[in-house]
Formats: C-alpha cells, structure tokens, sequence
C-alpha cells in the first residue's frame, strides 16, 4: 500500500503544479511573440548562457539529441544560431548563439512577466530561501549566493 500523502505536502504539490502549468503557458505565448516555437525558445535561451554541444542540449531538455539537431537546423536557418567546433575538441560542434540570436534570446527573457511582480513582492531574503529550497528539491548543489 502506498504511504498517503499528508494534505500539507499534496498542497504545496499542486501548487508547484500550478505554477509549472502557468511558466509553460507564459513561455509558450512569449516564444511564439517571438516567432518561436517553445522548444526553438528554451535552445535559445540555453544558448544565450553558453554554447554547447547538442547532446549536453537534449541532456539539459530531457530530450533525444536528433530532436535538437531539428530545432537547431531551424534556428540556424533563421540565422539565431550557428554550428562552430569546439575549441577543445576540434571533433565537437557547439551551437552558440548570433548575435541576433542573443538579442532575441534577451529579448524573449524580458518578456517572460508571470513570475517578476510576486518575487518583487518577497524581500531578498525570501527570494535567498526560496531559491535554497528548490534548488534543494531538485539536488542542485548550490553555488556562491549572489547577495
């Protein structure tokens, strides 16, 4: 039998839930402002933090990396991204950004709103211990706080 979960935990489940539910909504609406679909904006905005090679993309999206041989080949194709070797590796191609690409890219992050006024609501140490605590949901090994 399955332990039950206590009604505290189910809810913050489904608020978490939630609010996955409305940054997909926001991104999806955002991207397409942008021409993009929202897969084509998450390579983006992953590009725009660093190039990378295509298998590190679909680790970092969860996804095959033939899928993002097809979302890059598209914003190639737009001239967003490019294909450059790997200057460690010179076997590894890495996508990287255009400049045009990380202008969109900065673009489509300004315009992601549903998120920016409820954090501007919390003090800064609210937004320290809510970052702490998802990145400790998700095993993410904290870096230096940015204070």
């Amino acid at each position: 039998m399955a332990p039950r979960i206590d009604p505290l935990t189910f809810e913050v489940i489904e608020l978490i839930g939630t609010v996955v539910a409305r940054y997909h909504e926001e991104y999806e609406h955002a991207a397409a402002q942008h021409a993009l679909t929202g897969a084509q904006a998450r390579v983006l905005g992953l590009l725009a933090r660093e190039p990378m090679p295509m298998r590190r993309i679909a680790q970092q999206l969860k996804c095959e990396p033939s899928n993002v041989t097809g979302i890059v080949d598209r914003l190639e194709g737009r001239g967003l991204v490019e294909r450059r070797p790997d200057p460690t590796d010179r076997r590894v191609k890495l996508a990287a950004t255009t400049e045009s690409g990380m202008e969109t890219a900065v673009r489509l992050r300004g315009s992601l709103d549903f998120a920016r006024e409820p954090l501007a609501g919390l003090s800064h140490q609210e937004r320290v211990v809510l970052r702490d605590l998802l990145q400790r949901m998700l095993e993410i090994t904290p870096e230096e706080p940015a204070e």
